[in-house]
């Protein structure tokens, strides 16, 4: 009983409400820092649309970003690991094509 209280008292109790649980889709990440934190903008960018706005806002203290980076790290090899290397685009992925990469609609 009393190991149970201990194990018990280093958890959390976290709540995911439903609105949250469907998540924001996003294709885009900005990132920036200062000397206090991170800010990651996640965005998400359409097809013929020159505008995008920031879905999401997530602020990090630098210790958290680095534990944030190991935890996406060691989850990215993985994945890799049961389903194989996460294929590079081309160009480096430093800039989205607008297209996506699919056909070019036409009317």
């Amino acid at each position: 009983m009393e190991d149970e209280k201990k194990q018990m008292k280093g958890q959390i109790n976290i709540d995911l409400k439903e609105d949250i649980a469907q998540g924001i889709y996003s294709n885009l990440a900005v990132i920036t820092h200062s000397s206090a934190e991170f800010v990651l903008d996640f965005v998400r960018v359409m097809p013929g649309v020159p505008k995008a706005e920031v879905k999401s806002r997530i602020i990090l203290t630098p210790e958290h970003a680095k534990r944030f980076l190991n935890a996406l790290q060691d989850n990215v090899e993985k994945y890799e690991k049961m389903h194989g290397p996460i294929k590079k685009s081309e160009g480096g992925g430093q800039m989205m094509p607008m297209n996506f990469g699919g056909p070019t609609a036409q009317a």
